[in-house]
């Protein structure tokens, strides 16, 4: 079975629409009824001006009757407006109603008939030219927060997919304009739905560690080459996390430890980290790549509002005191704290 073809056997990824179904059938219909009673009442209170060819008397049966075969336009004839003021209402009121009132059903038979096929049609070729992106695998409480910071750092939520067993859950990420995919994230077939293999990163937060460590584990299998970050909880499943693939270990309990030593020696040391890891505070840190212009200078010249921590030299770090973070290579990467305030 061809990659492509498994992608249309698997589910099609979503992405949050602006109006519940129900919500905009409901809406649809009562615009659409009320239109009729306005035409029914006017028909009502100019009775005298239609004339009926069966018995010659014009009941409210015969004006509910008569309103909706002129909505719909059928117009059998054997009820007629004779008078000129009858003439009127049905060439300047009821006429401009019944066009309204087709537009609605036509509008309606557009939205739920042709455009959500469009759109599952869409999200389908989506899918299957998904590159670039970041697949946030769990949508807990860890995963939706690293989901708003990327965000609020300037991601676009549709180069977001996000994968989760939770429909309630996932309804938060469609919220957010993600795409979402609901399943299991260590099963193959949802992973290659996802094209997690042209992915530029992967988050993993599954909530479980041994569930946390087996998403990586089949992540990194259909995506060798794609950066992994996952969170465990227990000190010892840190390693078992790398060994699965893990490019980054993140520990929790470990980070609330530091922030909570950090207040024990300074009161500001703790904001200070939370300040650096959140692009909400005055100060971010930042890992890029060094540009073409700044290959030759130091670490501590990379310009104003930034200040070089480490560089990251062929798998080697390079503090910021070491000599040779005084000269920058082509292909370096560095770790900065940026002033975003």
């Amino acid at each position: 079975m061809t990659q492509l073809s498994a992608l249309r056997r698997s589910k099609p990824l979503r992405r949050n629409i602006p109006l519940p179904v129900w919500a905009d059938v409901t809406l649809r219909l009562s615009a659409a009824m009320v239109l009729i009673a306005v035409v029914i009442l006017v028909h009502w209170l100019d009775r005298e001006g239609l004339r009926d060819s069966y018995d010659g008397h014009v009941s409210f049966l015969d004006v509910v009757y008569f309103t909706m075969i002129s909505i719909t336009t059928t117009g059998f004839g054997d009820i007629t407006p004779v008078s000129n003021q009858s003439r009127l209402v049905e060439a300047a009121i009821v006429t401009p109603i019944r066009v309204l009132v087709l537009f609605i059903f036509v509008g309606t038979a557009y939205n739920f008939l042709i455009k959500r096929s469009w759109e599952a049609w869409r999200m389908r070729r989506i899918q299957e030219r998904l590159t670039g992106h970041h697949v946030v695998l769990g949508f807990g409480i860890s995963g939706s927060q690293a989901v708003r910071e990327l965000i609020e750092r300037g991601t676009d939520p549709q180069r977001i997919v996000v994968v989760d067993p939770s429909a309630e859950r996932l309804e938060e990420a469609e919220a957010m304009g993600c795409n979402v995919l609901e399943g299991d994230a260590s099963r193959d077939e949802n992973l290659r739905a996802v094209r997690i293999e042209k992915a530029s990163s992967i988050l993993v937060s599954a909530g479980r560690d041994d569930s946390s460590i087996l998403i990586v584990l089949t992540a990194r299998h259909l995506a060798p080459g794609v950066p992994i970050s996952v969170v465990v909880r227990a000190e010892d499943n840190e390693d078992l996390a790398q060994q699965a693939g893990a490019n980054t270990v993140i520990n929790p309990v470990r980070f609330t430890g530091l922030l909570l030593a950090g207040s024990a020696q300074g009161t500001h040391v703790s904001d200070y980290l939370s300040d650096l890891a959140s692009v909400g505070g005055q100060v971010q840190l930042v890992e890029r790549t060094v540009t073409a212009d700044e290959v030759g200078r130091s670490l501590d010249s990379l310009g104003p509002g930034t200040r070089g921590l480490r560089v990251v030299r062929g798998g080697r770090e390079i503090g910021f005191w070491e000599a040779d973070a005084q000269r920058l290579e082509a292909g370096d990467v560095v770790v900065t704290i940026v002033a975003t305030g």
